[in-house]
């Protein structure tokens, strides 16, 4: 944010991810096939953090059939930027170019900001979507299943 008031004065642009682009096309063209939106939730004062008001421990895994095409849509309803990491599958960031989206394996989402990615479940397996921070990685966790 401080970088902004000075881009002219020092000839700098501030880059953000609609100015990411893949140099090699993207994983799949097709349409996603279904769509998931999850939000994550959690109270900083008091170290309580979760997906959908869920902790871990009660929540069902996210279960993804293998082959399959899904948009996720990561809502953040906290006040903290959420950095999330997905395990085991790529995901390509939804910026408007849809033959050079960019591949990631953590997305930034900004606090009251929502963000969404394509994923090709083509690894099977039993995988993690957690917070890259330490302190949050236990609440803000699912398991994925791509069966």
């Amino acid at each position: 944010m401080g970088l902004r008031k000075h881009q002219q004065r020092y000839n700098r642009r501030v880059l953000c991810y609609a100015d990411l682009r893949s140099l090699t096309p993207s994983l799949g063209q097709r349409e996603p096939q279904r769509e998931l939106q999850l939000h994550l939730t959690g109270n900083p004062a008091r170290y309580l953090w979760s997906v959908d008001g869920v902790k871990y421990r009660n929540a069902t895994p996210i279960l993804l059939t293998y082959g399959e095409r899904l948009r996720i849509t990561l809502v953040n309803d906290t006040l903290l930027t959420q950095p999330m990491h997905l395990h085991g599958l790529w995901s390509e960031l939804e910026t408007g170019d849809g033959e050079y989206l960019p591949r990631k394996h953590t997305v930034i989402v900004q606090p009251g900001a929502k963000i969404s990615f394509l994923v090709n479940a083509d690894t099977r397996g039993r995988w993690a979507l957690h917070c890259q921070m330490l302190y949050r990685a236990h609440g803000i966790f699912r398991e994925v299943r791509v069966v």
